[in-house]
């Protein structure tokens, strides 16, 4: 749903004092978000700041990184 700018922010909660046996699926998750600059948090404390937030009242439009030069590099071995 990021991919697909369906998502405007997200609130993931997660102990970081416990094994996961889905770390892979949790970092893969944070890696998008970060991506598709999608506002995300992680703790009670910054849930507090972006809830918060005059920007959560209007429109707003994350710019999102264009990776395509990025994904057509040329590395030289």
């Amino acid at each position: 749903m990021i991919s697909e700018g369906k998502i405007d922010l997200m609130i993931f909660f997660w102990d970081p004092m416990e094994p996961h046996p889905h770390d892979v699926d949790v970092k893969a998750l944070l890696r998008i978000s970060v991506v598709y600059n999608i506002p995300t948090v992680c703790n009670r404390s910054t849930a507090d700041f972006l809830i918060s937030s005059t920007l959560l009242k209007g429109k707003y439009t994350p710019i999102i990184k264009e990776y395509t030069e990025y994904i057509h590099r040329r590395v030289n071995l």
